[in-house]
C-alpha cells in the first residue's frame, strides 16, 4: 500500500530540461523543489531505459549508474519537502522519437504508429529479454537512487500497452491474439521488476484508448485484477494512446474532463487496491468531487501543478493565495517540449525558471499601466507586488481581447485566465480607471507602461466595406443558418470559422497562404482541421480574395478564378498588428512597451514579456 501523506501526486509531465546525455540539472531540482512543499509524492518526467528509446532529446535517464548521483540529488530533495519519490518506467516501443538519430524502434508489431512515426521491428525472444533486462536493471537503479515506489507504464500507447491492445498487437504467435496472449509479455516482464527490486509497483493504465479495436475497459477490467493478484500496490488509470488519441493522452481542453474519472470508477469496482485518479483536475471543485468518491485512493495531478505550484497547498488552505488556472490548452507545456525549449507555461512565466527572485523594489514608483489586457494586468500585478503605486487605465472590460478567446468551441477555460488576473487585480488593491488615457493623465507618473495591444490588419480588397472581426464570437453577433466567408486562415480564422459551424452557418475561409490553421497548437489544429471535414465548409488555399460585391466574392488561386454567391457575412482575419496610439509622442520620462502593443503573440508571450520588464522597473 501506498503511504504518503496525503492523497495527492504530482503526475508524470516531461519537462525537456536535462542534457543531452541524460543527467539531472539544477533546473530539475528548482522544478520539482517548488511542487514538492505539500504534496504527497511525486512521479519526475519518464526516465528513459536506454539513450536508443528517448522520447526527448533531453530527457533524464535510468540507463547506467552514473545517473545515480543525479537521481539521488533529486529523491533527497523530495524526501526533504516531505514527499515521496515514484520512478516511472517507460519503454516507448514504436512511440520512440524518430527525430532523434540514435533511437531505435520496437513493438509487438512491425506497423508504424498510423499517425507517423518510424517503423518498428517486431520483437522476438532475444528483444524480449532485452527490454526485460532493460526494465529490471532500471528497477534496481530506482532502489539504489532511494526512490520509493516505481511506476510501470502498461498504457498510453508505449511498448507495454502496444502488445495488449489488439489495434496494435497482430502476432500470432503466444504473445498475439487472445487477451492472455497480449498480456503475457508485459506480466512477464513485471514478475521480472519483482524478483529484482523490493519497491512497492504501481501500474499506470489507460482504461480506454479512445480508438477502434483498442483497449477497453472491460479488458482492463481484467488486467487490473491480474495486476492487483500479482502485488501491484495500486492502479493509476488513464485515457489514450500517444500515438492514435493524443487529446486523451495530454487531457487536452477539447476532451471532456471526467471521462478518466469514470475509468477509474470502473476498474476500482472489481480490485481492493487503491486506484489513482488523473485528468484535468485543474479546479478546486474538481478535487472536491473526487474527494467524496475516493476512499483509501489518490489523486493524480499533473500539468495544474505545473501553471501553480502551490495548488494543493492552496487547496489545503496551507498557501493563501489564489489559485493559477491550467487551462488544459498545451500550449506551453506542450509546445515549449516539442520545439527544445523545455517546459513552459501559457500562465506562468516562471516555469523552468524557479530560481528567479522577484525583488522588492528599493525605490517605489508612481507607475501608470496603459491597457487592460493580459500583459497590462500582469504588469499592474507584478509591480504592486514589488512595492510600487500602480495605476491601471482600461476604458472597456479588463481581459481586453482574450474576452473573445473562450467563445469558440471547447475553448471556455482559457476564461479561468481572465478571471483569475481580475482578481488579483482587485485582490492587490490596483486602481482601475475606466477611461481612455491620453498624454495629459501621464504627467503626475515617474513611469508609463503601454500595453494597449493590436488591432486587425485590414486587408486592400476592393468594395470591402462591411465585415466583422472576432467580434463575430460575441453572442449578439453570432449569425446561425447563413453563408459565411472567412478571410484569413490563421488561428483567429480557423477559430472563427470553426464558430460559425458550430451554429449551423455554411463557412468559406480563403487563406492567401497554402495551409490554415499554422499557427494553432499541435492538437487543437488536428481537432480544429477534423471539424472542418464538413458539408458546411469551403476551404481555399494559395487563394486572394479579389473583390467584394454585394453578396459576391471574386477570389483567384494560381490556376483559378471563380466567384462565390449568396455570401451574408464577412469577417476579415488577415492578422494582427501592433498599436501604440502614442509611439510618435516624446517623453520626458520612461516609457515601456509590453505585450503585443510591442509584439504581437500569442498569450504566453504576452504574459512573459509585461512579467519581466515589470521586474526590471
Amino acid at each position: 500500500m501506498l503511504d504518503l501523506r496525503n492523497e495527492f501526486i504530482m503526475a508524470t509531465v516531461k519537462t525537456g530540461y536535462g542534457t543531452k546525455e541524460g543527467f539531472i540539472t539544477p533546473k530539475h531540482l528548482n522544478f520539482y523543489k517548488a511542487r514538492s512543499k505539500h504534496i504527497g509524492a511525486i512521479i519526475p518526467e519518464p526516465l528513459y531505459l536506454d539513450k536508443g528509446l528517448r522520447e526527448l532529446p533531453t530527457q533524464i535517464g535510468i540507463d547506467h549508474d552514473n545517473k545515480l548521483d543525479g537521481l539521488k540529488s533529486l529523491t533527497s530533495l523530495l524526501h526533504k519537502n516531505g514527499a515521496k519519490a515514484i520512478a516511472h518506467l517507460n519503454h516507448p516501443g514504436r512511440m520512440a522519437n524518430p527525430k532523434i538519430p540514435e533511437n531505435y524502434f520496437v513493438s509487438a508489431t512491425d506497423k508504424a504508429c498510423e499517425n507517423g512515426g518510424a517503423k518498428p521491428t517486431a520483437l522476438d525472444a532475444t528483444g524480449m529479454k532485452k527490454v526485460i533486462k532493460l526494465f529490471t536493471q532500471a528497477a534496481i537503479r530506482a532502489e539504489k537512487a532511494n526512490f520509493d515506489y516505481i511506476e510501470m507504464q502498461f498504457g498510453h500507447g508505449y511498448l507495454l500497452g502496444q502488445f495488449i491492445s489488439k489495434a496494435v498487437n497482430d502476432r500470432k504467435d503466444t504473445y498475439g491474439g487472445s487477451f492472455e496472449n497480449r498480456c503475457r509479455f508485459p506480466l512477464e516482464v513485471l514478475e521480472a521488476v519483482k524478483q529484482v527490486t523490493n519497491l512497492e509497483i504501481i501500474a499506470r493504465i489507460s482504461g480506454d484508448e479512445m480508438t477502434p479495436n483498442g483497449i477497453k475497459i472491460d479488458e482492463m477490467q481484467e488486467l487490473a485484477k491480474i495486476l492487483a493478484k500479482k502485488g501491484v500496490s495500486a492502479l493509476h488509470v488513464s485515457a489514450g494512446t500517444a500515438c492514435s488519441t493524443p487529446p486523451w493522452f495530454f487531457q487536452h481542453m477539447f476532451v471532456p474532463k471526467g471521462k478518466t474519472w469514470q475509468l477509474a470508477d470502473i476498474i476500482r469496482e472489481v480490485v481492493a487496491i487503491p486506484v489513482i485518479y488523473v485528468g484535468q483536475i485543474n479546479d478546486f471543485s474538481d478535487l472536491d468531487t473526487l474527494q467524496q468518491k475516493i476512499k483509501d485512493s489518490f489523486i493524480a495531478i499533473g500539468r495544474p501543478l505545473v501553471a501553480d505550484p502551490d495548488y494543493v497547498g492552496k487547496y489545503l488552505g496551507l498557501v493563501k493565495e489564489n489559485l493559477r488556472p491550467c487551462l488544459a490548452c498545451s500550449e506551453g507545456c506542450l509546445g515549449g517540449v516539442k520545439s527544445g525549449k523545455g517546459l513552459g507555461c501559457t500562465v506562468n512565466p516562471l516555469v523552468g525558471k524557479e530560481d528567479y527572485v522577484i525583488a522588492k523594489t528599493q525605490h517605489p514608483k508612481n507607475i501608470a499601466v496603459v491597457g487592460g489586457g493580459l500583459a497590462g494586468m500582469t504588469a499592474a500585478i507584478t509591480l504592486k507586488q514589488r512595492g510600487h503605486k500602480v495605476r491601471l487605465y482600461e476604458k472597456n472590460e479588463l481581459g481586453g481581447q482574450f474576452n473573445l478567446a473562450y467563445l469558440p468551441p471547447h475553448k471556455h477555460s482559457l476564461l479561468k485566465l481572465v478571471q483569475y488576473l481580475v482578481k488579483e487585480v482587485a485582490d492587490h488593491s490596483i486602481e482601475v480607471l475606466k477611461k481612455e488615457a491620453t498624454t495629459d493623465d501621464f504627467k503626475p507618473y515617474d513611469e508609463i507602461l503601454i500595453a494597449t495591444g493590436s488591432i486587425p490588419q485590414i486587408a486592400p480588397i476592393e468594395g470591402l466595406k462591411d465585415y466583422f472581426w472576432a467580434e463575430v464570437l460575441e453572442e449578439h453577433n453570432i449569425p446561425t443558418n447563413t453563408k459565411s466567408l472567412v478571410i484569413g486562415g490563421g488561428l483567429i480564422g480557423t477559430e472563427v470559422a470553426n464558430m460559425l459551424l458550430s451554429k449551423g452557418n455554411k463557412v468559406v475561409i480563403v487563406e492567401m497562404l497554402s495551409d490554415v490553421a499554422r499557427d494553432m497548437e499541435m492538437i487543437e489544429r488536428k481537432l480544429t482541421l477534423k471539424a472542418f471535414q464538413n458539408e458546411n465548409m469551403t476551404v481555399f488555399v494559395n487563394t486572394k480574395v479579389k473583390k467584394i460585391s454585394g453578396k459576391k466574392v471574386f477570389i483567384e488561386g494560381v490556376d483559378f478564378k471563380k466567384t462565390i454567391n449568396d455570401i451574408d457575412h464577412i469577417i476579415l482575419a488577415t492578422g494582427m498588428k501592433s498599436y501604440n496610439p502614442f509611439s510618435t509622442i516624446n517623453f520626458d520620462k520612461p516609457i515601456h512597451i509590453i505585450g503585443d502593443a510591442i509584439k504581437v503573440g500569442k498569450a504566453k508571450d504576452a504574459i512573459e514579456n509585461a512579467f519581466y520588464i515589470a521586474n526590471e522597473i
